[in-house]
């Protein structure tokens, strides 16, 4: 695995342990949400568009360090969205 990759997981354990305290939820279970997510995406990419695109661009340095950024891009875009469902069902309880 990529140091991207592994960065980004924990640097989102945090962001979601940190943001559940925030809204007095569970942080743990927060935590355990956005980085199940995360890998969970990016495992998906890497196994799908990575694999199918690497034979591709294979030849070039750039090209193939680029794209196996992509799914650690992907896994944070869909913790950034993970987050944000987290946060309107916290306030969604809150107001209740």
């Amino acid at each position: 695995m990529l140091f991207l990759a592994k960065a980004a997981g924990i640097a989102i354990l945090i962001w979601f342990y940190l943001t559940g305290k925030k809204h007095d939820e569970s942080p743990i279970k927060w935590a355990v949400i956005g980085v199940m997510g995360y890998w969970i995406a990016w495992w998906a990419i890497k196994l799908t568009l990575v694999a199918a695109l690497y034979t591709v661009v294979a030849k070039s340095a750039t090209g193939a360090f680029i794209l196996i950024q992509i799914p650690a891009l992907v896994g944070i875009g869909a913790a950034f969205l993970i987050r944000n469902k987290l946060i309107a069902d916290a306030a969604k309880k809150g107001s209740q």
